[in-house]
């Protein structure tokens, strides 16, 4: 168990051939979002450099404009 071999995760945007990340989408950008509301990191999600700096940028517009909550109540 010690020498499991990981499977490296694959961006999730690049495998679906998304170019643009909408921050209008919320469905798929929740799927980036932790319990307490935060980005989580692509360490833990897979994404890409590229990518994430997208989703980052997506998220917050969307939590500006009212179609995200900035924190879990």
């Amino acid at each position: 168990m010690e020498n499991a071999i990981k499977k490296e995760k694959q961006c999730y945007f690049c495998v679906n051939n998304v170019d643009e990340i909408d921050y209008k989408d919320t469905q798929t950008l929740r799927k980036f979002i932790g319990s307490y509301m935060k980005i989580l990191p692509k360490k833990r999600t897979g994404t890409c450099s590229k990518h994430q700096r997208k989703l980052a940028t997506a998220v917050k517009r969307a939590r500006v404009m009212a179609l995200m909550p900035f924190i879990y109540r």
